[in-house]
């Protein structure tokens, strides 16, 4: 993976979420993670709650094969109902063609910390999070002692490290216990509280109820459920630590310190996690027993500088005249935001907060950031807090690389191909099609089937076919930001397996036009013959979206890499035989072949705008018409939705270069939602903790809400470098430094009353770079100037490595 170097960014608006009362609801705590290990943190004062996750512990096991052997049976007779326009035959034919539902992300287990204070009254109580430390802190004052709890979750120590101190010695007196939603055993070990269990061989999605026993246990093979073990150590400075029963008891300590470490025994998607599993204990003992030996201020030194050498590489000022809200609780903000006032600081801390998040979920080795990231204390998460191709996961990583974190895309680029390996099997057993397959639910043993158990889930999720294409751009993508070749290479298999897959999958209609049947639009239905609703049906834009946006990427890395010459000629001979897009009686997008009504015509899902975001092939600068199908699309959708929904949105509308229409929807992310509250619940928005509220908690919401100000501050589809394409009135002054564009430049942008006042671009990797701007521009020292285009200007530069360039702008 590559190494980006030469970042450091230093000064920043505040970045802090702090709270004047201890969480309540499991949305209100806040979260610290190392990528792998990740902690909420409750800051309660007698009986702190701090909740665990391990990133690979999940239920099941490595999937079988062949899951559904008469699958392939029904391909035909849906293929031919849908050429009879029978969708209901179509639908039902479809059920035959699915298979087992996902595994489920667990939950670790739960730190209580009890400190009795014997109800005495609590003052000065706050709690933070510092989004460029990583260190989330609670703190309080009780008759007249000042105490105070510290977390981190360091990548260096692979723990989690508590520290309690008070501002008077030997004041800390305490009892820890531990428990766990899964089956465990718990005991004291050497003056450790210890945690050691198995997952559950088998987790039913939350949304299934007609199964007696919706979590199991036992399994014949014993190759599903996976161990894992908890470790907590103490180490105290004065007083005494003792056992009782199964909790540790510490008295008069002036300064504690905790240190927690977790592991399972996950060895890889297709290893038994029981004979061919990790040593989970030796995994979790080892970074304790390293870490112990350290002080507390080294420890905390070497998180910082970690944590920080992907969290400086980029900061955001929003209107700094504006900004006074800084001391202001985070939640009081939210409230008042909600009311109309403005809070640019609250806006730019959103922005930074995707990205924190990211650097704290994405490090563990094929385990990339799921639905809720590392962070879930329920036995059965919403959607299993699995990984949903259909969009979800994607959103998860597009910040990854525009927003400088590009070493964090590893976990997802493991997945890709551990679910490539898998797919080929699938592909191969449902549909008798070369190449490899990927479906709209996957886990971390890399499940590529069809989901639904076998006929009893809807056909308008369960059975859509496109996820391995649209994996396939991440790792066009990240070539595209890195230049890295060698990567391409590696790659490039994946990719092309994807195409073969499609070109086998596509159909001639009676036109001549290829086509995809079956095909779903994720996740919305279409009224036919009246007031029938259908799902499956022929060729959905997204389809013919995806697969034309696969086949020119599969055809330029092979131009790239000089090889396959014969494919890269049927691939383009193929996506120039796709239906082409179509537009409807409204001068909308249409989103299946025909000119169906939509059941739902505000729903959540604008999958057919796919080619427009994330994919760049409707754009008001290549396909004008398009585009303006495109935005009437998105008006007649509307402007609400769920949290993630209005993530994509925001990108969606900034790639059609209107900023202001983005912002409101960006202002909408931050709605407050409380799911026990009627006044702030029933809406997409974000939670008191700032995580994204579908409702309930999605992470991907957040990620894709860091990418959409990117989107509006700057883009670079269409081999150029586009300068405030899309920045709002709302932000009048601004700085960004740090950003990425593709061609591994990093992008630094000020702007005052709107327009840009210098930019400057730094390139990693050489070669030539196009800049464009909505006002005229100078780029100093090459004395070159912009030229008038079709929207703005634009100006051709050859670029050195390690070369930086101000961009200025100047009178014609």
């Amino acid at each position: 993976m590559l190494t980006l170097t030469g970042f450091s960014v230093n000064a920043q608006q505040d970045l802090k979420l702090q709270y004047k009362q201890p969480a309540v609801e499991w949305t209100e705590a806040l979260p610290v993670g190392n990528g792998t290990l990740g902690a909420m943190v409750f800051g309660r004062v007698d009986s702190e709650l701090i909740q665990f996750n391990e990133a690979t512990l999940w239920s099941g096991g490595p999937v079988q094969q062949n899951v559904n052997p008469d699958a392939f049976k029904n391909l035909a007779l849906i293929r031919e109902a849908l050429k009879n326009e029978d969708f209901e035959k179509a639908y039902n034919l479809t059920k035959n063609m699915q298979g087992p539902y996902s595994e489920s992300f667990m939950p670790l287990g739960d730190l209580i910390l009890k400190q009795d204070f014997n109800g005495k009254k609590t003052a000065a109580y706050n709690r933070s999070l510092d989004l460029q430390t990583g260190l989330a802190a609670t703190s309080f004052s009780i008759d007249g002692v000042n105490y105070k709890r510290e977390i981190f979750a360091s990548a260096p120590a692979q723990c989690i490290i508590i520290k309690l101190s008070a501002d008077q010695l030997k004041k800390l007196s305490i009892t820890l216990d531990a428990s766990s939603l899964l089956k465990n055993e718990k005991a004291v070990q050497n003056q450790s509280l210890v945690l050691k269990g198995k997952a559950p061989s088998h987790s039913d999605p939350n949304y299934i109820d007609y199964n007696k026993e919706p979590v199991i246990y036992e399994d014949a093979s014993g190759c599903r459920g996976m161990r894992f073990e908890l470790i907590i150590k103490p180490i105290i400075k004065d007083g005494e630590i003792s056992a009782e029963g199964n909790k540790l008891v510490i008295k008069n300590a002036s300064e504690i310190l905790l240190f927690v470490s977790a592991a399972t025994s996950f060895n890889g998607f297709d290893k038994c996690p029981d004979s061919e599993g990790k040593n989970e204990h030796k995994f979790a003992e080892t970074p304790i027993k390293k870490a112990v030996t350290k002080k507390y201020d080294n420890l905390l030194k070497e998180h910082i500088a970690d944590f920080q050498s992907f969290f400086n590489r980029v900061s955001f000022k929003l209107n700094e005249k504006e900004n006074t809200k800084s001391n202001v609780p985070t939640d009081v903000r939210l409230e008042q935001y909600a009311k109309g006032e403005k809070d640019s600081g609250l806006e730019a801390l959103f922005f930074q907060y995707g990205r924190y998040l990211l650097i704290s979920s994405s490090r563990t080795h094929n385990a990339p950031a799921n639905l809720q990231g590392i962070w879930n204390n329920k036995l059965r998460a919403p959607w299993s807090s699995n990984y949903t191709t259909n969009i979800n996961l994607q959103m998860n990583y597009w910040p990854v690389e525009s927003a400088s974190l590009s070493e964090l895309f590893f976990p997802l680029d493991e997945f890709i191909k551990n679910v490539s390996v898998t797919g080929i099997e699938t592909a191969k057993s449902y549909y008798h099609a070369k190449g490899w397959v990927l479906h709209h639910n996957s886990d971390i043993w890399a499940m590529t089937n069809p989901v639904g158990d076998f006929g009893k889930g809807d056909p308008m999720w369960a059975n859509w076919y496109m996820g391995a294409n649209w994996l396939s751009r991440h790792l066009w993508e990240h070539y595209e930001y890195t230049g890295d070749k060698e990567y391409l290479k590696k790659v490039y298999p994946i990719i092309k397996g994807a195409a073969e897959f499609s070109l086998d999958w596509l159909q001639k209609d009676k036109n001549g036009h290829l086509v995809t049947m079956p095909s779903t639009s994720p996740e919305n239905m279409f009224y036919y013959d009246g007031k029938k609703k259908g799902t499956v049906t022929t060729a959905s834009t997204m389809d013919i979206g995806i697969i034309k946006d696969l086949f020119e990427n599969t055809a330029e890395a092979s131009k790239i890499l000089n090889i396959d010459s014969e494919f890269r000629q049927s691939v383009n001979k193929a996506a120039d035989e796709l239906l082409p897009f179509q537009i409807g009686s409204k001068g909308q997008l249409l989103e299946w072949y025909k000119d169906f009504e939509e059941q739902d015509p505000h729903h959540r899902h604008t999958s057919h705008l796919y080619a427009l975001h994330p994919a760049n092939l409707i754009s008001p600068l290549k396909t004008p018409e398009l585009a303006a199908a495109a935005k009437k699309t998105l008006e007649l959708r509307g402007d609400d939705g769920t949290g993630w929904s209005l993530a994509w949105k925001v990108n969606m509308w900034a790639r059609l270069l209107d900023g202001n229409h983005a912002y409101q929807l960006f202002k909408n992310q931050l709605r407050l939602t409380k799911d026990n509250d009627k006044k702030y619940s029933g809406h997409g928005g974000c939670y008191p903790n700032l995580f994204d509220a579908h409702p309930p908690f999605q992470i991907d919401g957040n990620f894709a809400g860091t990418a959409g100000v990117i989107e509006m501050l700057m883009q670079s589809q269409n081999k150029e470098i586009h300068l405030l394409p899309a920045v709002p009135d709302a932000w009048k002054d601004g700085e960004i430094k740090g950003i990425t564009a593709k061609g591994n430049f990093v992008v630094d942008i000020k702007w005052k009353d709107g327009k840009m006042s210098q930019s400057k671009i730094t390139s990693n990797a050489g070669g030539s770079c196009q800049i464009r701007s909505a006002e005229p521009f100078k780029i100093q020292k090459l004395n070159i100037e912009s030229k008038k285009s079709s929207i703005g200007y634009t100006a051709v530069f050859d670029t050195k490595k390690g070369t930086s360039y101000t961009i200025e702008p100047y009178k014609q």
